[in-house]
């Protein structure tokens, strides 16, 4: 009697076009909001439902780099590095990239005369898009006990002290100080309710940072890339560790900065960061902070259709929903 043969392993499938485009756009508004001071990338990463895959593939990412240099250095085999690239989510985080550079491209040259010639409205737009936002990593919560808010009202109390810190200007930063800035304020990016562009405000980074995007300053760009790589290195592996062993009080943590973060984004502030009562554009102010609520509503209820939507497809040809 003959062994019947093994079918055969199914092949990858190519994720769908629209999909695809739908990341691209997901890593557009990351870049995007990654680029306004008292924003979180992380933030939106975690609203747009692909916080936790970048998480997960940037740790794969990082081990995987290094094992391969530690596979050079011993002349050893680089299995290790192939097994954690391959668990690297490459049809998401790519096109999460491209979208994210553009963005960043993009919004660099138009933000800067935004920002100086309509202060107010857009940090209540901003701030409106961080309060709506709020929901998404208090429901991941779960079950909220003592710890969680003890974790929460913590991470706000120093999330609110950082951003009332001010730094001085660098005008002509040195190389050193480009990656050493870059390697702090990279670790926004992977950690909601922490703006890196205001982290890079603090250290007096900001402006020659969004300078060297709009002129092209490839050696500033390199020192930046640079810092932000080993910075995410050292970084994202012990956060990857916090959200798998300490979940709750992780997030709950992460929605405490969201929340102390919004001190940043309070209208009616001076240059040096001082709060003041609000005098002029109030009306504005207050409808551009509805918009942004509207719009992350907005955003969450699009995603909950397309989840329940991708999950019915799952059901219905027999396969585990994503």
């Amino acid at each position: 009697m003959s062994t019947p043969a093994a079918p055969a392993p199914a092949a990858p499938t190519r994720p769908r076009a629209s999909t695809v485009a739908l990341n691209v756009a997901r890593g557009g508004v990351i870049g995007a909001v990654e680029i306004v001071p008292g924003v979180s990338g992380g933030t939106m990463a975690l609203v747009l439902g692909v916080y936790e895959t970048l998480i997960g593939s940037a740790g794969h990412l990082v081990r995987g780099a290094v094992a391969w240099v530690r596979g050079l250095v011993r002349r050893t085999g680089s299995d290790a590095a192939r097994e954690h690239l391959r668990q690297v989510r490459w049809s998401v985080l790519l096109p999460l990239g491209v979208g994210m550079l553009a963005a960043i491209v993009i919004v660099s040259a138009t933000l800067a005369p935004l920002l100086e010639s309509n202060p107010i409205q857009t940090r209540a737009l901003f701030a409106g898009l961080i309060v709506a936002s709020l929901v998404v990593p208090a429901r991941m919560v779960g079950r909220w006990t003592w710890r969680e808010a003890t974790a929460a009202v913590l991470a706000a109390a120093l999330a609110v002290w950082i951003t009332s810190l001010t730094g001085s200007e660098q005008s002509e930063p040195e190389y050193w100080m480009v990656a050493g800035a870059a390697s702090i304020a990279i670790c926004a990016l992977v950690l909601p309710g922490v703006s890196g562009s205001f982290l890079l405000l603090v250290l007096g980074m900001y402006a020659p940072t969004l300078a060297a995007v709009n002129d092209r300053d490839l050696a500033y760009l390199a020192a930046f890339a640079f810092g932000a790589i080993v910075g995410l290195s050292l970084f994202v592996t012990g956060l990857q560790w916090l959200l798998e062993h300490r979940h709750a009080v992780t997030l709950a943590a992460m929605t405490g900065l969201m929340v102390g973060s919004l001190r940043a984004l309070w209208p009616w502030q001076s240059e040096d960061g001082a709060l003041h009562a609000p005098d002029e554009a109030v009306g504005s102010a207050i409808a551009l902070f509805a918009v942004g609520i509207a719009a992350v509503l907005t955003l969450l209820a699009v995603e909950r259709a397309m989840h329940r939507r991708a999950s019915a497809e799952a059901a219905a040809a027999g396969e585990p929903a994503s």
